[in-house]
């Protein structure tokens, strides 16, 4: 009877013992995760918050697209020979005049983004932006005169005319403008404002550029409430 009281006293003390070895490890274990990360921290990472993407409104694009101005997106290089006379017919060996230009020159196009309004662009909530450009049109259309010059030219005896050669090289220059456009100038000039715009709005943050033949109907926000 004595042994048995004297095991179970042994066990009680074996159990109680144990008992504090498991309360003062929790307490450390807690401690430890404390020290290591605070427990607001921890619940950030547990359940991390959403990132909100704030786009540029639909004003502040224009004020940055009307600083552009117009854009000069492509540049054409035409060469021409234009043939000028006057005077011509029987009496041409005394009042004729007849020359040949050679002449070069340029035509820029582009778009003239300094009109564009409020209506143009449409900026939704996914960051989609649509912007209605202007139609793409000849900037410029000039001579290289320091590279046009009169290969050739013949004079009657009293056939000098002193407006030739100016006649000859306005002719050049519609000329040359009629060539650019039928090469296509004004719808590269469009394609290629589209591709500089494109870029230029993604690097501002936009998500997709579209630009549609017709304008969608822009959808109210929160901030165009008054909420």
């Amino acid at each position: 009877m004595e042994n048995k009281d004297r095991l179970l006293i042994t066990l009680i003390a074996v159990a109680g013992f144990l008992g504090v070895v498991l309360v003062w490890g929790g307490v450390k274990i807690i401690e430890v995760f404390r020290s290591i990360e605070p427990e607001a921290n921890l619940s950030v990472e547990l359940f991390p918050q959403p990132t909100v993407t704030v786009y540029p409104s639909a004003a502040t694009v224009i004020e940055e697209v009307r600083d552009l101005s117009r854009l000069e997106t492509v540049s054409y290089h035409v060469e021409k020979v234009v043939t000028a006379e006057s005077g011509q017919g029987p009496l041409a060996f005394l009042l004729g005049d007849k020359l040949l230009l050679i002449a070069l020159g340029e035509v820029i196009a582009g778009v003239d983004l300094s009109g564009l309004s409020e209506s143009d662009v449409v900026v939704t909530e996914d960051g989609t932006i649509y912007v209605a450009l202007p139609p793409a049109e000849v900037l410029v259309a000039t001579l290289d005169n320091d590279r046009t010059q009169v290969y050739d030219r013949r004079t009657g005896l009293i056939g000098l005319n002193p407006d030739l050669e100016t006649e000859a090289r306005q002719q050049a220059e519609d000329l040359i403008l009629q060539a650019a456009l039928e090469d296509g100038i004004l719808e590269q000039a469009g394609e290629n404002a589209q591709d500089f715009m494109r870029s230029w709005l993604q690097i501002m943050g936009f998500e997709e550029v579209v630009f549609p033949e017709t304008m969608p109907t822009p959808t109210p926000t929160l901030e165009s409430a008054g909420l």
